[in-house]
């Protein structure tokens, strides 16, 4: 059951933790020339929470594939509502169920995220064999997301405090290969070439080198190094810009996780991606949970 939860956690890939910058809800924003690297980052978490948006929905994969090829998969609905700076102090809130296979559907976790970096999301998971509702916690911050090959902090809880950052380069991006459809991504993006250190340690990770685009402010790939320096993982992040209402709004396509140890691999693919549908507040509930309509 834990690694249930790790995964339904998982696939909100901005779940987790708001940030303390002070960027305006509900509007785009990109990086700009002069920018510090912690700013460049601000703008990097800004766009990976989607914070421009209201509201968001989509329909996705994750699929694990083992280093023979074999597969496992594992398909959700995603909705997310953003809220902004209320008087709840509530950031956004989302929603994953989980439609195929039948061993894991109708199992759905509810999140509620919020602006103080030190207060702690709540999450709710809706049981649909035991028609219960169930307060749960992430679990440690580098356990492995659902034995893949990211981890509990890459998908769900690495905050911007969590690490502080050195601006290294700025290069156009050679081009990322998937291994899952063969394509080449983001050749010659114009990016920021950033290195994160963790401000705890020891840690499991000793940096990461992030490749920020210039032009939408979203990073497309890790470099993760162990403790001893050496590079054993890459984190791709595929971006398409999406025309809603003539607003060039950047989201996430996949996500590809590549462990150079042991030829392990996953992948995450957002279909159907929706902005701004008039979700409304009240879908973001228990009672919503427990309707099981999935």
């Amino acid at each position: 059951m834990k690694k249930i939860i790790l995964l339904l956690m998982g696939i909100v890939l901005v779940s987790g933790y708001a940030f303390a910058a002070d960027l305006e809800y509900f509007q785009v924003q990109k990086p700009k020339e002069g920018m510090t690297a912690d700013e460049i980052m601000q703008i990097k978490y800004f766009n990976k929470y989607s914070l421009f948006a209201h509201d968001y929905e989509s329909i996705g994969d994750v699929v694990f594939i083992e280093k023979d090829g074999s597969k496992r998969n594992r398909r959700f609905l995603r909705e997310r509502i953003i809220l902004g700076r209320g008087s709840d102090d509530v950031s956004y809130k989302d929603l994953v169920m989980f439609t195929e296979p039948t061993s894991v559907k109708g199992l759905a976790t509810l999140t509620w995220n919020y602006m103080n970096p030190k207060r702690d999301q709540d999450v709710w998971l809706w049981l649909p064999s035991l028609r219960k509702i169930r307060k749960v916690s992430a679990g440690q911050a580098d356990d492995s997301f659902m034995g893949g090959d990211f981890t509990v902090e890459e998908i769900t809880s690495r905050r911007f405090q969590d690490e502080t950052y050195k601006l290294i380069g700025e290069e156009n991006f050679k081009g990322y290969t998937s291994f899952f459809d063969g394509k080449v991504y983001h050749k010659d993006e114009p990016c920021y070439v950033i290195e994160c250190r963790p401000v705890r340690s020891p840690w499991y990770y000793s940096k990461r080198v992030t490749y920020v685009s210039k032009n939408f402010g979203g990073n497309m790939l890790d470099e993760i190094y162990d403790p001893n320096g050496k590079l054993y993982r890459t984190l791709f992040r595929g971006w398409i810009i999406m025309d809603v209402n003539g607003k060039p709004y950047p989201a996430q396509k996949r996500v590809e996780g590549n462990d150079l140890r042991t030829g392990h691999k996953t992948v995450i693919i957002f279909d159907e991606i929706k902005f701004d549908q008039g979700l409304k507040e009240d879908v973001f509930s228990e009672k919503t949970l427990m309707r099981q309509r999935w």
